[in-house]
């Protein structure tokens, strides 16, 4: 299990532009500053609707730890 101080700050790295939400965008960025650079916008989008409980292809940092935290 993940520490939800550590998830925090990850997500808050990955949220960019702080608004609480994390984008298909700002995935994508995060995992290509993390070396993998083959994801596209798409893939990206997948991931996040794949984890995005309430459908408003954001991800909530509550949506972000319930899937950590599994």
């Amino acid at each position: 299990m993940v520490d939800i101080e550590e998830a925090r700050k990850q997500f808050q790295r990955i949220d960019t532009d702080g608004d609480g939400f994390i984008t298909a965008a700002e995935f994508k960025t995060a995992l290509a500053q993390q070396g993998d650079w083959n994801v596209t916008e798409s893939v990206a989008e997948a991931v996040i609707a794949s984890r995005d409980l309430n459908g408003d292809k954001l991800l909530s940092f509550d949506e972000f730890w319930g899937y950590l935290s599994k």
